[in-house]
């Protein structure tokens, strides 16, 4: 199937899941569809019933980037969305502002529901947007470091070492694995968000900063987000052996990092004794 067919299908989904509530029309009445009438999705977008009727029939091909905009707007789409509708319709997705730092509440209740997990969340150019109290004490607080200490690409590439704080090592192949991966997905930030400034100037900074950064940038890697390993050198347990995974929420893109230690080993215990900390401090 194409994706101007699936333009359509695509249409009629999102049409159907808006309740006319939401956007402002009245409920009363026999309503036979769950969502909005093609009419009512017709005038919001300010297009004529027949043009929509051969859009969602699949008659009708490449609207204009105005009317994409106006379906947009119409029907809520959220980003992940929004890039799918202009990428079935055929035309070319446009730059949607700044890299978004919200975390929506349900994401947060489950953030919340990990306080036994070394956990803090990034947004999609990987500065820190919050922290939970078991990764200050492995890493310190990223929210307390100035903005460009605060961004895990930056603090790995180009920030000096903050006396005290906790060091990260790893092996010739998983930092390069690591930073390889980091910078294809900054690459990623950087071309959905153009219009964003200080993604422009984070890039520009590091490859100026760090030789390293400027080569990987010229290679134009595309690399999934993947699982780490490393050593965490924190000053008063010593070393703690970690694998770490990143969760993408497409829908708000943020990252959230979250750490492990293997059960029965070293790191594990010492992790305990880190959340036997948290626990004390929080009473």
């Amino acid at each position: 199937m194409s994706t101007h067919t699936e333009l359509g299908p695509a249409l009629r989904a999102w049409r159907e899941r808006i309740r006319p509530a939401d956007v402002g029309l009245p409920t009363a009445g026999n309503r036979r569809v769950p969502g909005l009438r093609r009419e009512e999705l017709a005038v919001l977008a300010g297009i004529s019933v027949d043009y929509l009727v051969q859009l969602e029939q699949g008659r009708a091909k490449n609207p204009s980037p105005q009317v994409l905009a106006a379906f947009a707007q119409t029907l809520r789409l959220n980003a992940v969305d929004r890039e799918l509708l202009y990428r079935l319709a055929g035309s070319v997705v446009p730059p949607s502002g700044s890299v978004p730092r919200e975390v929506p509440p349900g994401v947060q209740r489950m953030i919340d529901r990990m306080s036994d997990t070394p956990l803090a969340v990034f947004t999609a150019a990987w500065d820190a947007v919050q922290s939970n109290p078991l990764w200050g004490e492995l890493f310190g607080d990223p929210a307390a470091a100035d903005a460009r200490s605060g961004n895990l690409i930056w603090g790995h590439f180009a920030a000096p070492h903050a006396a005290g704080a906790s060091r990260i090592e790893r092996d010739a192949a998983h930092a390069d694995a690591f930073e390889r991966m980091m910078v294809s997905d900054l690459r990623r930030a950087a071309d959905r968000y153009p219009d964003d400034r200080a993604v422009t100037e984070l890039i520009d900074g590091l490859r100026e900063a760090n030789p390293r950064f400027a080569d990987l940038w010229t290679r134009y890697e595309t690399l999934p987000i993947g699982r780490s390993h490393k050593t965490v050198v924190h000053a008063e347990l010593g070393e703690i052996v970690l694998d770490c995974d990143i969760m993408t929420i497409e829908r708000a893109d943020l990252h959230i990092v979250l750490n492990w230690a293997a059960p029965d080993t070293g790191a594990a215990e010492k992790l305990a004794a880190l959340r036997e900390r948290v626990t004390t401090a929080a009473r």
